[in-house]
């Protein structure tokens, strides 16, 4: 039973993804919205370290939670969209920079791996953290300052993720840092 809790925690981000869009339709955020993105971000932190000391953390589960993750983002910022356009407006440039970043990563990978990305690197931690910071500030408070942080962490992580995409020979999941990329193949 225990064994199954990983993937359970992915579904759930599933099924939370599109609980927040219905959230958003009518352009306001119930008091519902972060909890429910909360648990969906301690869902993904969790379920990595459940599957790694579970011993059942496999490439198909490590991709099933990428494509979570995806799917989760896309609806926050629909969401975002629905609820603060003038944010997204506000950040338009920065944000499409962002996307085009990831975008090329995806595909990137797709061309080299003939599968999406699943690096799950320290950067990528980094933004989802500063990605919970900046959603909680502007749900909360209205602050939308805090999407500087989470863009920049993207840009990163993204630069970060190509160069790893491009060194790599195969594809692999679970991958720290380009560092740790760099050092695997030095010994090799």
């Amino acid at each position: 039973m225990l064994r199954h809790l990983p993937l359970s925690l992915v579904i759930l981000r599933f099924a939370i993804a599109p609980l927040l869009l219905l959230d958003a339709l009518d352009h306001q955020a119930s008091a519902w919205f972060l909890v429910t993105y909360g648990v969906a971000i301690v869902s993904d932190i969790f379920d990595g370290i459940i599957a790694r000391r579970l011993g059942v953390s496999t490439p198909t589960l490590r991709q099933a939670d990428s494509w979570a993750d995806v799917t989760l983002f896309v609806c926050l910022a629909i969401s975002t969209g629905l609820i603060y356009p003038e944010v997204l407006v506000a950040f338009r440039v920065p944000l499409a920079i962002a996307l085009v970043a990831q975008l090329s990563l995806y595909l990137l990978c797709l061309i080299k791996f003939g599968k999406a990305p699943s690096f799950h690197t320290y950067t990528a931690k980094a933004w989802g953290l500063m990605l919970l910071v900046a959603v909680i500030a502007l749900y909360g408070w209205g602050a939308s300052q805090w999407l500087w942080g989470a863009i920049a962490f993207c840009w990163v992580n993204s630069v970060e993720e190509i160069l790893i995409a491009l060194r790599l020979q195969t594809w692999q999941c679970d991958i720290l840092s380009l560092w740790h990329v760099n050092q695997a193949l030095e010994q090799e």
